[in-house]
């Protein structure tokens, strides 16, 4: 796993999604997203990082356009913004960072494996809670727990 840090864009996965979100058409750009999203939710089986991963940074460019959601501001994000995404996929983000979270999950076990484990999944529930919150009107659910 080329990983830098914990944030949803520090690896070269994420890195490598937002560089083909840049190359895409705008109106490309939420139907890559939504894949990314889809792509896990309710899959039962052994789920595998890189697909985790782009999960994970798709969720987090949902989360930077709700309010109280963090902007996207490292040089490994998307050079240029997504267009205002469905609301819709709100919910979907939700659903992608608690399959991230629920055996078997290979990044979830790769960061279980390290000592920032903690500081990881703190970062899924910041981009989670902004998800959840503006989802739901305003009440945060917690993260999914292995």
């Amino acid at each position: 796993m080329g990983t830098w840090d914990v944030g949803p864009f520090d690896n070269d996965t994420a890195a490598d999604f937002s560089g083909d979100l840049d190359e895409a058409p705008e109106g490309e750009r939420e139907g890559i997203i939504r894949d990314a999203l889809l792509r896990i939710i309710g899959t039962r089986d052994y789920l595998n990082q890189d697909i985790a991963v782009e999960a994970v940074a798709a969720a987090a460019l949902v989360a930077a356009q709700c309010p109280g959601g963090e902007s996207i501001t490292t040089a490994y994000g998307p050079d240029l913004p997504p267009p205002q995404l469905s609301s819709e996929l709100r919910e979907l983000g939700v659903q992608a960072l608690d399959r991230v979270v629920t055996d078997p999950s290979e990044l979830m076990e790769l960061w279980g494996d390290t000592d920032k484990d903690g500081s990881w999944r703190a970062s899924l529930v910041q981009i989670r809670t902004a998800l959840s919150t503006a989802s739901s009107g305003g009440t945060a659910t917690p993260l999914a727990q292995g």
